[in-house]
């Protein structure tokens, strides 16, 4: 009784429910001949999935489908002509495929994927089964001469652009690059310590300071005012580009370090105290 009355309710529920052209559904299949695939889409009329509907993968067979198994497919029409539900199984799987790498786009998924052709200015892989297209200047930071050899390598790129209306769908290599030539960088500054003693070269000269260059990339600022002992107007006074320093860390914050030279050699001149 109470299996009559959920399967009346499931009835009702259909009865109720509209489909429209593009929907995408979740059926079980049915039934399966030469030329179909059929589905329970829990409608009032069963699902149909033509053979040119299922896949467009030449070797496929309507036999490696089997009653029971669960499928997403869209919906072509609402009425073949013969009171069913046209539906195409490879449709769905191309608009959720494009669904799928519109998210990685919005969230800046790194995906792992592999080089499997060469065209003109770039090379092609796949996502979800989508032809996409890296760029040859965006394989590398660095200019690309050759793209032949990245054919068949595995790299990590981000998705820069997804447009299902144009087919388009371009990777970059370089964003995941630049993004963990960032990351390293954050974190090498963040080990710095301050009131640490660094030693650095003069990199470049402002009327308000000078920055040095700490190495693996990293500069820190020596404001005008912790650059000498004495009052100076301007860095150059006391200071040349590419001149060895030592500093003191005063602040780390935001990426950005503040340094004092003048610190550095009160810390080094202070005299030390005798243990008794």
């Amino acid at each position: 009784m109470t299996e009559s009355m959920a399967d009346f309710e499931k009835e009702i529920a259909a009865s109720f429910r509209k489909l429209q052209q593009g929907d995408v559904l979740t059926g079980t299949v049915t039934n399966v001949d030469e030329d179909a695939v059929y589905l329970d889409i829990n409608y009032h009329a069963q699902g149909i999935v033509k053979k040119a509907d299922y896949s467009d993968d030449p070797s496929f067979s309507l036999q490696s489908v089997k009653v029971g198994d669960t499928v997403k497919a869209v919906v072509l029409a609402d009425d073949d002509g013969e009171g069913n539900v046209s539906l195409s199984v490879k449709d769905a799987a191309k608009t959720l495929a494009w669904d799928a790498v519109r998210r990685y786009l919005e969230e800046g998924t790194v995906l792992t994927i592999k080089i499997g052709g060469i065209v003109n200015k770039g090379v092609i892989t796949y996502v979800e089964g989508l032809r996409g297209f890296i760029p040859a200047s965006h394989l590398d930071i660095g200019y690309v001469e050759d793209t032949n050899t990245f054919l068949g390598k595995t790299v990590e790129a981000k998705v820069i652009t997804a447009d299902e209306a144009k087919n388009r769908l371009v990777l970059s290599v370089k964003e995941v690059l630049f993004q963990k030539r960032r990351e390293e960088k954050e974190r090498k500054i963040n080990e710095i310590v301050p009131g640490s003693i660094v030693t650095g070269k003069v990199e470049s000269l402002m009327p308000y300071g000078a920055f040095i260059d700490l190495g693996d990339g990293i500069s820190g600022l020596v404001h005008i005012s912790r650059i000498a002992q004495k009052r100076i107007e301007a860095p150059g006074e006391v200071l040349h580009k590419g001149q060895e320093v030592k500093a003191k860390v005063l602040k780390v914050q935001d990426g950005k370090i503040s340094l004092s030279i003048k610190d550095a050699e009160e810390t080094q001149t202070a005299p030390k105290r005798e243990k008794d």
